[in-house]
């Protein structure tokens, strides 16, 4: 791995170690954040790291648009419409309620205030994008990520209060952007459960290429 220093570079992806850490050290600077999302690696740590950690994990896992699964139960919900769903409506909230939200396996969060204040200087810029679900105007699931306007959605994270409202928010978004590829990070029964899959880390940056 590679300590960073306050130049805005990062190595190349393939230097990663088996894990897919590549770096530490640096800032969560927009200039920073866009040039690592744009060659494949993207920030993960947690308040007991004095250093942020940056990540290119291999293999990558992503879902293409056109391999989406839409169960019948969620068809039927999504039919249903008891939610709404709304794009850019408060990411403030939604990136709070994922810094909270309880994941299986972990005792914290790695949405830190740090990164908190950091996506949302990406987000009031253009880069980045919240999707809300709401019921009876209760804010009760969403998402958030990284636009970089190459056709590729960074996604990077999701929280429910309600039953499927996550799977709502990202079904939605999805069957309403032109998106060729969401990237997932790392493999989840969530995700792969809607279509995401595996795939090499060369293959995947040479999407990122392709904008």
């Amino acid at each position: 791995m590679v300590f960073l220093t306050d130049k805005i570079e990062f190595p190349n992806p393939n230097r990663a170690d088996s894990d897919g850490l590549l770096a530490i050290g640096g800032d969560l600077s927009v200039q920073r954040l866009l040039l690592a999302y744009k060659n494949g690696i993207f920030p993960w740590f947690n308040d007991d790291n004095d250093l942020i950690l940056w990540w290119s994990p291999n293999p990558r896992f992503v879902l293409f648009p056109q391999h989406l699964k839409v169960s019948k139960s969620m068809v039927q919900i999504l039919r249903n419409k008891d939610f709404k769903v709304t794009i850019n409506k408060n990411f403030e909230a939604v990136i709070s309620e994922c810094s909270i939200a309880k994941r299986e396996g972990q005792a914290g969060t790695w949405i830190t205030n740090e990164m908190i204040k950091a996506y949302t200087n990406l987000y009031r810029l253009g880069y980045a994008t919240s999707v809300e679900v709401w019921q009876k105007d209760i804010l009760v699931g969403g998402l958030y990520g990284i636009d970089l306007g190459n056709g590729v959605f960074c996604g990077e994270s999701m929280f429910t209060k309600v039953s499927n409202a996550s799977k709502v928010a990202f079904i939605t978004f999805l069957q309403n952007t032109n998106y060729k590829l969401i990237d997932c990070q790392v493999y989840t029964k969530h995700l792969a459960s809607l279509g995401a899959e595996e795939i090499e880390r060369s293959e995947f940056l040479a999407y990122l290429k392709e904008g």
